[in-house]
């Protein structure tokens, strides 16, 4: 993982945590490469190879050199120089790209396995986080971080093992070569030029790293304004704002520029330096080896061997520079991949902590408190020692105006956030209470089993871009397209699928937009019933539906809770008549609660709430209908996989 203008930089991934560095960030991907140890010692042993083979071919050019000194018409000349000279270069130039080819070819499984573990484990940790991650992220610079970061491994191995490492080993052969046949001149001169390169090379990557994650950082914040208006396409739309998000997203465009301009600044600053280092050392090496061709103390060959050595050593060092710099650059983008998947799971497992165990499928809320910013001083308490229990196989209501906290009890029951707040102490997160299942503190068990045993028809649906009936199969990955269908007919959906052209392959559009609201939620009530949870959320599932729907669905939702324990969050007091219990919340406190009938007795907020609702409404027979509506039925809907939905 959207912010308004002007967009913030991202939030930093661990708080308070310190800058990472290179060898820190290196020894993170050591798990991801390890179990391909064996590749990359095979790896190795080639790319040596291939630079034994590469670097005997200015040899061979010397010796070859050197018999050129045959007297006229000597027949050895024909059998020396051409056939030699033939052979031999083509057979260490092949040998030369048959281990280079062998290096890659053993090493591709190390790489992509790799990147793909960590873009899996990214993955898997980010639906790990909480809820509160989740609604302060950016999509779209995250999902930037992700790919970027994806990339930076395969381009790190790329650059370090194929590139960097071959010319280390290359430039220790030369050095060796140079130093055993010649003086320690040349190897002196070869010394000071690499030592200035790196010098140079190095300070100046490092003073213009600023740049390039500065870049990064805009790129980021330029695609996710842009991800932001499209997902919201509608809401611009509405309010005529096409003008205003592309100046917004021209502006983040134009910051990138500008920092792209100072980043390829301070590149040919950095180049043409190099290329001054690496020519002053071919002038000072040349120099000095034709110098000793007049002097006798080096032979003819002996210069060209020289001049190729330099030639291959120079070649691969004239983008080492680059080479660094993009290395620098991977390091940089593994190193935000890795801030996410060291971002604290705020709610996670207990070590050793048992699946849920659920018998009657009691419920119960214990004084709990809750406050969704962890500082106290920052945000306000959202629940006030809120203490109910829905018996199992029963239906509670909760009932309130907006911001009562009628969803946060849903959120805390599926544990999207822990009772209390963030970070507290264990005191503290005593104080704030608990939510048990069947006596069992849902905190102790698994989160997988826990939400495995309950089932919620949100409010506001959001689909997959994909097909109904895959949106619909969700509800249990390996449901049988029959079952699917049973499910959508129990949601009164499965006609207007067959309507469609393609039926149960339509597709819904990007968050279902391509269907209504009521459409939306007949499809979340469809994958629900599907699921067959034994353990009930209904959080306003039929608002959005008219009111014929609603009746129709409200019989097959009361069949679905049958025998279920079902939570029932709504506005509409109609609907939640027939509950065992309706709790009143105010201001996230309980302020009445009691049957429909006790409560009207009662003359509360309940009992004006309900003649607010059939005074004011226009459609007082629909509710008055819809308020004959059970939260019990004769006869459940039965799935064709055997279990019944009652």
């Amino acid at each position: 993982m959207m912010r308004l203008h002007p967009v913030s930089d991202a939030p930093p991934m661990s708080a308070g945590a310190l800058p990472r560095s290179d060898m820190q960030t290196l020894r993170k991907l050591v798990p991801y490469f390890w179990p391909y140890r064996w590749r990359m010692v095979a790896a190795l042993l080639f790319l040596v190879g291939a630079k034994l083979a590469n670097v005997s071919v200015p040899l061979l050019l010397k010796h070859l050199v050197d018999e050129l000194a045959i007297p006229v018409n000597d027949p050895r000349a024909v059998l020396v120089v051409p056939i030699s000279l033939l052979l031999g270069y083509a057979g260490l130039r092949l040998a030369t790209t048959v281990f280079t080819e062998l290096r890659e070819w053993i090493f591709a499984k190390a790489t992509h396995g790799a990147a793909r573990e960590l873009a899996l484990s990214t993955f898997n940790h980010l639906h790990a986080l909480s809820l509160r991650f989740h609604l302060d992220r950016q999509t779209g610079g995250m999902s930037r971080d992700i790919e970027r970061g994806t990339k930076a491994l395969q381009s790190l191995v790329s650059y370090s093992i194929f590139t960097i490492i071959p010319t280390l080993i290359e430039l220790g052969l030369v050095l060796t070569l140079l130093g055993t046949r010649f003086d320690a001149g040349y190897v002196w001169i070869t010394l000071a030029a690499l030592l200035a390169y790196g010098i140079y090379t190095i300070t100046v990557t490092e003073w213009r790293t600023q740049f390039r994650r500065r870049m990064n950082e805009l790129d980021s914040k330029a695609h996710s304004r842009a991800i932001d208006a499209l997902l919201n396409y509608e809401t611009v739309k509405y309010f005529n704002n096409e003008r205003f998000e592309a100046k917004r997203y021209d502006e983040g465009l134009d910051a990138y520029r500008k920092a792209s301009i100072q980043s390829q600044e301070s590149l040919s600053l950095l180049n043409a330096g190099q290329q001054l280092v690496i020519a002053t050392s071919l002038i000072a090496m040349l120099w000095r080896a034709t110098q000793g061709v007049v002097d006798h103390r080096v032979t003819l060959g002996d210069l060209v061997m020289i001049n190729a050595l330099l030639i291959q050593l120079y070649i691969p060092l004239n983008f080492l520079g680059v080479l660094y710099r993009e290395v620098k650059q991977s390091l940089t983008d593994l190193d935000r991949m890795f801030s996410l998947l060291e971002r604290d799971r705020e709610i996670a497992d207990l070590p050793g902590a048992p699946a849920l165990q659920i018998s009657q499928g009691t419920v119960r809320f214990e004084n709990v408190r809750f406050g969704y910013d962890p500082d106290p001083k920052q945000g306000r308490e959202i629940l006030h020692g809120v203490d109910f229990e829905i018996p199992g196989g029963k239906t509670v209501a909760v009932v309130g105006a907006s911001g009562s906290g009628k969803s946060t009890l849903a959120r805390l029951l599926y544990r999207f956030y822990d009772v209390g707040r963030s970070g507290q102490s264990a005191e503290d997160a005593a104080r704030a209470g608990r939510i048990t299942i069947d006596g069992q503190d849902i905190r102790s068990v698994t989160q997988d089993s826990l939400r495995r045993a309950i089932g919620i028809v949100p409010q506001d649906t959001v689909l997959f871009n994909d097909t109904v009936g895959y949106n619909i199969g969700y509800g249990r990955a390996e449901a049988t397209r029959a079952e699917i269908e049973a499910a959508a007919r129990a949601a009164h959906i499965h006609d207007f699928i067959l309507a469609q052209p393609k039926g149960y392959d339509t597709m819904v559009g990007e968050r279902g937009l391509k269907l209504s609201g009521g459409e939306k939620q007949r499809v979340a009530i469809a994958r629900t019933l599907l699921k067959n949870p034994p353990i009930l959320i209904f959080d306003e599932a039929t608002s959005a539906l008219d009111s014929a729907n609603e009746r129709a669905i409200q019989t097959e939702l009361a069949s679905a809770a049958q025998g279920k324990t079902a939570l029932v969050i709504a506005h509409r007091l109609s609907t939640v008549v027939n509950a065992h219990e309706i709790l009143v919340m105010e201001n996230g406190r309980i302020i009445e609660r009691g049957a429909h009938a006790a409560l009207l007795l009662q003359d509360g907020r309940y009992a004006k709430m309900w003649r607010l609702q059939n005074s004011g409404s226009s459609h007082h027979n629909d509710l008055a209908a819809s308020a004959s509506t059970p939260f019990t039925a004769p006869t459940p809907t039965t799935l064709p996989h055997g279990n019944a939905l009652a």
